[in-house]
Formats: structure tokens, sequence, C-alpha cells
């Protein structure tokens, strides 16, 4: 198992970064590799996505549930996906806090996630690598669409 944890302060106010966060489609749309993401009801949704790290590149379908919501600060959600020879199960919580300067929000976040196959046989210095390049990737995307 492998944790991301970090902190992004966002120049928008917490019940717009909020109602952001908590829509998968919203967030899906600043994922690198996302190619859809479908809602099955009110907690669960099925997405795609394409993941590539060093040499090998595998299509993920993944079932994403939103486990917990305590609006306008606390959310998790949990997602298990597989790919032909890999899977991956990830849980994620998030927390929103008010930052320093007027209309500041700070995401607080911390990411478990445990990958099998294909895909761990290329070593965790370059997973490591390839997710914090991808999570740099969907922050910087979700800051630009907040702070528009």
């Amino acid at each position: 198992m492998v944790q991301f944890s970090g902190s992004v302060p966002i120049n928008a106010p917490r019940d717009k970064v909020w109602a952001f966060v908590v829509d998968p489609r919203q967030v899906g749309s600043c994922g690198p590799g996302v190619e859809s993401i479908e809602q099955v009801d009110d907690t669960h949704y099925k997405a795609k996505a394409k993941v590539g790290v060093g040499f090998i590149s595998a299509r993920f379908v993944a079932d994403v549930e939103m486990v917990e919501q305590v609006a306008p600060e606390r959310a998790v959600i949990k997602a298990r996906g597989q790919a032909p020879g890999s899977a991956v199960d990830a849980s994620a919580t998030m927390t929103l806090r008010d930052g320093e300067g007027d209309g500041q929000t700070i995401m607080d976040w911390v990411a478990d996630v445990t990958i099998a196959g294909t895909i761990a046989s290329v070593g965790a210095r370059l997973i490591e690598g390839t997710a914090n390049k991808m999570i740099g990737q969907t922050f910087d995307c979700i800051r630009t669409k907040l702070e528009a």
C-alpha cells in the first residue's frame, strides 16, 4: 500500500469548492486519462480511465463510491478498479477548511492506494512518480476551474 497526502490552497469560497469536489464528473474532467464517468445512483459511479506507468498502459474500469459526505467539510471516497492483469484499490479522505485569505479554502487530503498485477511489477518508485505527477495535474486543473 502506498499513501499519498497533501494540502492544496484554492482561492475560492468553501461552498464553491465543496460543490465541485463532491461531483465526480467535475473532478473526473480534471483527472489525467479519465475517459468517462457514469452515475449509477446518488453515491455510486463507474469510471473508465487509461493509465500509463513506465512502458505499461492499462485501461481501468472502476467502481467509485462516495462513502461519506459532511458538507462542506469532509468527504470520503472508495474506488476499486480492474484492468486486464491489474487491479487497484483506493480510499481517499478530503477535508476542507477556511484559508487565511478572504475566500480562500484549504483542501487537506489523504489517499491510500494498493496496486496489484502487471502495473505493480514496474516498481514502487515509478508508480509513485507517475501518481504524484497525475495528482499534481489534477489539482492544477481543479484550482484553475475554481479560481476562474
